[in-house]
């Protein structure tokens, strides 16, 4: 999942987003421990995407984006000198 694409979606929804990717990593080990796992690699990822939707809930939260400092045009305070 792209965060382009977490950005673009609701809070409602993100929230519901992380409690279904967590559902499915507690599966996903579940069944790793009583059977060989057919994609070890896909707990990492749902884990980075599950971080990545906490970023942009508190990014939301603290209204990072909103700011209209350097931090919202993607360039560094040593390269906005």
């Amino acid at each position: 999942m792209k965060s382009t694409e977490i950005r673009s979606r609701s809070t409602v929804d993100l929230l519901e987003e992380i409690t279904g990717l967590d559902r499915e990593i507690a599966n996903l080990r579940f069944r790793a421990g009583s059977e060989k796992a057919s994609d070890p690699a896909r707990i990492g990822g749902l884990r980075r995407d599950v971080a990545r939707i906490r970023t942009v809930l508190r990014e939301r939260e603290l209204d990072v984006r909103g700011q209209g400092s350097d931090a919202t045009s993607g360039r560094s305070r040593k390269a906005a000198k």
